[in-house]
């Protein structure tokens, strides 16, 4: 754990390894890709805390470049088609995002996210009888909680300065008008319910709030609500003992499996000035996802909107989620239900072994002999990236070992249009592993660091000190991939980048003789 990247005298040496780097952190370990969806036990069952994947990078939407940009998605693999209820937040939940500012592996702002759904009692007089209907909707829907939404859901933030528990709690409001209470736009139901294919956008784009968080001088801006899945992968092949070619085409070699799935969003752009502290200008941030700790089921609930269940006490962290793929893919069976209840702050503690040791390399050896695992253990080099971040790039100046997305506030944008899917080993110093961006590949780049391409890329007189020579990483020069890549030309370029949800009415046809939906 001591082990730490020197610094870099030559600039292009430190972009290299900065590309690599952290991709590193997150690959650390295994290769299947689908990022966190259903990646422990427990939230493989309760989809609504499940965290899916974390970005976060200096906003390149035109004249925001002084903000950060915070994507924190749940609810894994929806489904367009998800009526009658669609997919709502847990109103019984406490989502949250955390910022560390300055290096020591514990929060120092964390906004929490708190959801009320409320039911309107819409009904038809049938027969003579007023009967409550059974959908989310009795009509057209257009503006902000408008009669025909039967059903409001409705969300608060509070920041907190300090620690999560024991720190000083204010309400985030909206600029217009002082509210404490936001709308969120019930999903994207069909394109007859908002009158058009573009009528959800129009719908949607009416719940970006200005607000004010207390503390900053500038305001930001807010959004959640349903997005088109922008994580992008072979997730079939990949877990079917990754029955894919690794060296084959990296744009186009294989079908992307999340194209016609939606996911919930968390989203938020706050001023750069409000989440750096003194002269550090990197920050980490991981999301959680908190329940009550004890929970009664009513085997007879009032008549109401989500009356079963009867929560109370503490809250209990069961959802955790910070670099791509960690839990998924790195951490053992066992202990994935742990480290969803974790802190980053006790990880080189609790889980360093499945840093040091991995699985990924040896499992991609044995299914792919030519393809030989790094044979350098305790694998420094990963240990480094993945609890620490890159020296010179994205690693605190005093930084305690512990596992987050961390984002160098002080590296430019880059534009959309000049970005590169490969981040830092493409010379883009603005994507990951500086903070992951959507269209970041950190499916190939992870691949390629866990079979050991610092390694390579330090030489034989580990002149990054990562512990390891070329010659331990056989294959750590081999440009693995799953096949599916995406630019940034494929989300959007205003706040919240993330592109409007598939319509519940999407039914791709079929090809000629096919008995399931062409992908």
């Amino acid at each position: 754990m001591k082990n730490r990247l020197v610094q870099r005298t030559r600039i292009n040496q430190a972009v290299a390894v900065l590309t690599l780097g952290l991709c590193g952190a997150l690959l650390t370990a295994p290769s299947t890709f689908a990022s966190s969806h259903r990646e422990a036990p427990f939230v493989a069952g309760q989809a609504q805390v499940d965290a899916t994947d974390l970005y976060m990078f200096r906003s390149y939407e035109t004249g925001r470049q002084d903000f950060v940009t915070i994507l924190a998605n749940y609810q894994p693999f929806q489904d367009p088609q998800g009526g009658p209820n669609f997919f709502m937040f847990n109103p019984n939940a406490l989502y949250e995002i955390h910022i560390d500012n300055n290096g020591d592996g514990v929060e120092d702002l964390t906004f929490q996210f708190r959801f009320k759904n409320t039911s309107k009692g819409a009904a038809l007089t049938v027969g003579g009888k007023a009967v409550k209907i059974p959908l989310i909707n009795s009509g057209l829907i257009s503006g902000v909680n408008p009669a025909t939404l039967n059903v409001r859901e409705t969300f608060s933030i509070d920041v907190v300065r300090g620690t999560r528990r024991g720190g000083t709690k204010s309400p985030v409001t909206n600029v217009s008008g002082g509210a404490v209470e936001f709308d969120k736009p019930v999903d994207n139901i069909g394109d007859k319910v908002f009158g058009s294919s573009s009528g959800y956008a129009a719908y949607a784009n009416q719940h970006v709030y200005n607000v004010a968080i207390p503390g900053c001088a500038t305001p930001g801006r807010v959004f959640v609500g349903q997005r088109k899945e922008p994580f992008y992968i072979a997730v079939g092949k990949a877990f079917d003992l990754f029955n894919l070619n690794p060296l084959g085409a990296e744009v186009g070699g294989n079908n992307n499996d999340l194209e016609a799935k939606n996911v919930s969003t968390l989203a938020m752009e706050v001023p750069i000035s409000c989440l750096t502290a003194g002269t550090e200008t990197v920050i980490g941030a991981h999301t959680t996802a908190s329940l009550r700790q004890g929970r009664l089921l009513d085997g007879s609930p009032r008549t109401g909107f989500n009356k079963v269940p009867r929560d109370g006490g503490a809250w209990t962290q069961v959802s955790r989620l910070g670099m791509p793929l960690v839990n998924e893919l790195i951490i053992g069976l066992d202990d994935k239900d742990k480290f969803n209840a974790s802190r980053p702050i006790n990880d080189a503690a609790n889980f360093a072994d499945y840093v040091t040791n991995p699985v990924l390399p040896a499992l991609i050896e044995s299914l792919f002999p030519s393809a030989k695992a790094p044979t350098n253990f305790p694998r420094t080099d990963l240990l480094t990236v993945f609890l620490k971040g890159i020296d010179g790039v994205n690693q605190p100046k005093n930084v305690v070992a512990s596992e987050m997305l961390r984002l160098n506030t002080a590296i430019a944008v880059t534009p959309a249009a000049s970005q590169s899917a490969l981040g830092v080993a493409a010379g883009d110093n603005a994507g990951f592993p500086n903070g992951r961006r959507p269209a970041d590949d950190v499916v190939d780049l992870s691949l390629r660091v866990s079979m050991g391409a610092l390694c390579v890329l330090t030489g034989s007189t580990d002149a990054l000190k990562v512990g390891c020579k070329p010659s331990d990483a056989p294959a750590g020069g081999l440009a693995l991939t799953d096949g599916v890549r995406k630019t940034a030309a494929n989300y959007g370029v205003t706040f919240p980048y993330l592109t409007t949800p598939l319509a519940g009415n999407f039914n791709p046809a079929p090809a000629a003789g096919a008995i399931f939906p062409a992908n």
